[in-house]
């Protein structure tokens, strides 16, 4: 079996021009970098031997900060394998951390800057917290579910995805967003077991679909996919690209990064 191509998810910060990069492979190394949008440069953070959820995880609106949830397995020690954990972006080390000892729940939402939703669920450990966040008890997550999509789904509807339908029996859910030019983006979100080689239980794919021609364009290799302003970016085989929707299709392809040549260092935060 030949090697696999670095897997990729992006966040974007709803009110500023930056994002943050998950970046995993193998398994068990994953890393995040800082995406300056106005530029297209990044920044490496810090890398974890194991595991972040990248669908339990989010950017505060200005960006400034990231809440994810990670897993590494020491079961015996203070976050008991499992935590959620709030950081300076785009680094790792907690600045509020909450040890959750599983894998149900965990990880949250930023409902402003600085209120936060914790996924609580089975329960937290609070082993520290920053005085500068506050969790919102009045927020309301609709989508009922043990797992990534309970925060995944609220964050795809919170950024102006349009959910349809679900498309099967199997776990199967269609969201869309308007794009340019009568283009739509419709994002593919699976949750299922014995998924395709290469994927996880939680994995997406995409098309592209005009509204007036009713072309069609599948890109069942993008594993992530949005609008930054009045482009098209995409995550497909390790690498971030952009280009612009025109009538015919995507024009001025660009790759904006190749991380599949990353590998695990030693970085210490800077606070």
């Amino acid at each position: 079996m030949g090697k696999f191509a670095a897997r990729l998810h992006v966040i974007l910060a709803r009110n500023e021009l930056t994002g943050i990069v998950i970046r995993r492979g193998p398994s068990k190394s994953v890393c995040t970098i800082l995406w300056d949008r106005k530029t297209d440069e990044f920044k490496l953070g810090q890398w974890l031997r194991g595991r972040i959820y990248e669908r339990r995880s989010d950017l505060s609106p200005d960006g400034k900060h990231f809440i994810y949830f990670a897993m590494n397995g020491k079961w015996e020690s203070e976050t008991k394998g499992a935590w959620t954990a709030i950081s300076k972006t785009p680094y790792l080390k907690a600045i509020s951390l909450y040890a959750k000892g599983d894998c149900w729940n965990g990880g949250g939402l930023f409902s402003t800057d600085k209120k936060f939703w914790l996924n609580d669920g089975h329960g937290h450990t609070t082993l520290k917290e920053s005085p500068k966040f506050q969790r919102d008890m009045q927020f309301k997550q609709e989508y009922h579910q043990g797992e990534c999509l309970g925060v995944y789904y609220p964050c795809l509807l919170r950024d102006g995805w349009i959910y349809q339908k679900k498309a099967s029996l199997e776990k199967i859910h269609i969201f869309e967003k308007p794009l340019s030019d009568g283009w739509m983006l419709r994002k593919i979100a699976h949750a299922q077991i014995n998924a395709p080689v290469g994927k996880g239980c939680y994995w997406d794919e995409h098309e592209l679909k005009h509204s007036r021609s009713e072309k069609l364009i599948k890109c069942p290799d993008w594993e992530w996919a949005d609008l930054d302003k009045n482009r098209l970016v995409w995550a497909t085989r390790g690498q971030l690209w952009a280009g612009f929707l025109k009538r015919d299709g995507i024009q001025n392809q660009k790759c904006l990064h190749d991380f599949n040549e990353m590998k695990f260092e030693p970085i210490v935060a800077p606070y």
